[in-house]
């Protein structure tokens, strides 16, 4: 599995209120969510999103438990994230709803080329490349669904 796209550099703490704020959790409308993720931190970035791939500080995701941060990150276009750690929760929710994750301590510039490949445990930025651990064969399965739900239904 491999993965490209642009760098959007955050700091390290991300967690899931600023990636979806509380005020918007009232609704359902995943299309809202996308376009006021990360509101709080920077109101332009949502818009840098589509087609990025996020890197970010250690802890990303910490705070509440709540899935709809991943889905809002899905909805709003990020191909995968990459940080030297994630909370525990955050990280299934993630790959529950089909969004990539790769654990590496990386430099980033925004815009920037981006490549993941779960298959060779790389991740590449510019000129700089770092080893990832890999994901578990039953992770890289639900990812290659699109998510958990997908992947139940393919299998029947």
């Amino acid at each position: 599995m491999r993965i490209e796209g642009h760098a959007v550099c955050l700091p390290p703490d991300i967690d899931t209120d600023l990636v979806i704020a509380g005020r918007y959790l009232r609704t359902k409308d995943q299309s809202i969510w996308a376009t006021r993720v990360f509101e709080d931190l920077d109101p332009t970035l949502a818009g840098r999103l589509r087609g990025s791939v996020i890197i970010a500080g250690k802890n990303f995701g910490c705070g509440s438990s709540r899935e709809q941060a991943a889905v809002a990150l899905k909805e709003a276009g990020v191909v995968c994230i990459i940080a030297p750690s994630f909370a525990r929760i955050f990280f299934r929710n993630a790959i529950n709803r089909g969004l990539p994750l790769a654990q590496a301590d990386l430099s980033c510039r925004d815009g920037e080329k981006v490549v993941v490949d779960f298959s060779a445990g790389t991740v590449t930025a510019g000129d700089i490349s770092r080893e990832i651990p890999p994901l578990s064969p039953r992770m890289l399965e639900i990812l290659a669904a699109g998510g958990l739900v997908e992947h139940w239904r393919k299998r029947g």
